[in-house]
């Protein structure tokens, strides 16, 4: 079944040509030395499977990183061997929200960063019929149980898992989500800020733009099978 990682169906005009520059604002793409240096390793197309996954999981601790800067913190008091302080603990109850089955590799080190986040998981497929995503996998218990949801996916292409996704959560109650991405393209920046204008998107790269077949140019190809070495790898 395919996942929302790969290449998602492209508008009928997607071309060759440059797409719109995407909104700014809310998009938030990394330029830290250490990012740029192992993305440039990610995309290239002779990397193997463990190495990409250790890449897929820098990375991510990475942007995570930097998502998390305006995260809400409490005062918490503090010995050390010499004295008391005043020190800080992250007040916000995090949710992680990985998409089936790519963002799987992201979640491990988002832990390390937050070990007491939740994780849920949320499984999208797109439908050859319609192009439309379906959701397939929801666990979310019946109220939310977080203030801050980081939705965890390698690739935003044409933004449409993303936005089915960013809507799950609002129903369920979520009123503040940001989008984890490794690269990003305009088109789906551009869908996603256009429907939930609220929500920030945090990446390591925005490209150029979506092929005919909806890959992201120049990309890295199918994030999930280039983690978990299956099926045959399409370079983009």
């Amino acid at each position: 079944m395919p996942e929302s990682s790969a290449a998602e169906p492209a508008p009928a005009s997607a071309s060759d040509a440059a797409a719109p520059a995407a909104p700014a604002g809310q998009v938030h793409v990394s330029s830290h030395p250490a990012v740029l240096h192992k993305l440039a390793l990610l995309r290239q197309e002779t990397t193997e499977p463990k190495k990409f996954r250790e890449l897929v999981r820098e990375i991510s601790w990475l942007v995570g990183y930097e998502a998390l800067a305006d995260a809400r913190l409490r005062p918490v008091d503090v010995t050390t061997p010499l004295e008391e302080i005043e020190g800080s603990q992250l007040a916000d109850r995090i949710g992680l929200i990985p998409i089936l089955r790519a963002g799987l590799g992201m979640v491990d080190a988002m832990l390390e960063l937050m070990p007491t986040a939740q994780v849920w998981h949320l499984g999208l497929f797109r439908d050859e019929r319609t192009l439309r995503p379906v959701e397939y996998y929801n666990r979310l218990p019946d109220s939310a149980t977080v203030d801050l949801c980081l939705i965890l996916d390698p690739m935003l292409a044409t933004g449409g898992s993303a936005t089915a996704a960013i809507e799950v959560l609002k129903r369920w109650g979520a009123t503040r989500i940001k989008l984890i991405n490794l690269i990003a393209a305009p088109e789906g920046v551009r869908a996603v800020s256009q429907a939930h204008p609220d929500v920030a998107i945090h990446c390591a790269a925005l490209d150029r733009q979506l092929d005919e077949r909806g890959y992201i140019l120049p990309g890295l190809g199918d994030a999930g099978d280039r983690q978990f070495g299956t099926g045959r790898d399409t370079v983009s």
